[in-house]
């Protein structure tokens, strides 16, 4: 069992920067897919990023690539989204999930993902 609480959302303007955090409680963290998902009002909950347990390989979705950064640290049983570069279509809430590879599907899809964190809003104005 994992529990995953949301951190560092908040109101920013086009262009600039926020850093969300995940942190994690729960018995071998260092074994989950870390990823982190985003819904805005009326549409579906997509892939934002994805971080492998041993941080080796990581995941983008097309619209985030080279703003976003995602990291875990292990030892603190942390996952962070570094999202530079904001831009209003980015305004979402923002979900960590975790994913034990126990089930089947593909790292995008919400499905796979076995726990979930209950969100932070990210407002980005223009």
């Amino acid at each position: 069992q994992v529990q995953l609480v949301e951190s560092g959302g908040g109101l920013v303007q086009a262009g600039g920067s926020l850093r969300l955090s995940c942190a994690a409680s729960g018995r071998s963290f260092n074994t989950y897919h870390m990823g982190w998902f985003r819904q805005a009002p009326g549409k579906e909950r997509e892939f934002v990023a994805v971080v492998a347990w041993s941080s080796t390989i990581t995941f983008y979705a097309d619209s985030v690539k080279g703003r976003f950064t995602i990291s875990r640290d292990n030892a603190k049983k942390m996952v962070y989204l570094q999202m530079n570069n904001l831009k209003p279509e980015d305004t979402a809430v923002y979900y960590c999930a975790a994913d034990s590879d126990g089930s089947g599907g593909y790292y995008y899809q919400p499905g796979k993902y076995d726990y979930w964190g209950q969100g932070t809003q990210v407002t980005v104005s223009s």
